[in-house]
């Protein structure tokens, strides 16, 4: 069941990184790398980081696991998205993105 979970969030990861990595003209391999990464890079990573805490309602540390981070780099991934969504336009983009992750994946199969 664990390994099941741990896949299932790894396939969110993955599905994140793949919906920002094509809204941003960014490989999905380069979000996902261990590395910081150049600081477009990083900043897709925040974005699909966010996207899997939010849109899929994964823990900060389910998230972390994932990404293959710390759970205190993804909370200050999601604090950086959020300060940023009090601009329209960036809350418009996220709110598109939450939209095609939710429609692509099942909650129910992430959200065990």
């Amino acid at each position: 069941m664990v390994a099941l979970k741990h896949r299932n969030d790894r396939n969110g990861a993955h599905l994140a990184a793949g919906l920002v990595g094509y809204a941003l003209d960014i490989r999905p391999e380069h979000i996902l790398e261990t590395g910081r990464g150049a600081h477009d890079i990083a900043k897709a990573r925040h974005v699909s980081m966010y996207l899997a805490h939010v849109g899929f309602g994964m823990s900060l540390a389910r998230v972390a696991s994932a990404f293959g981070r710390d759970r205190s780099t993804v909370a200050h991934a999601c604090r950086q998205v959020e300060d940023k969504r009090d601009d329209p336009a960036f809350d418009a983009w996220m709110e598109t993105l939450e939209q095609g992750l939710v429609t692509v994946a099942p909650l129910s199969k992430l959200a065990a």
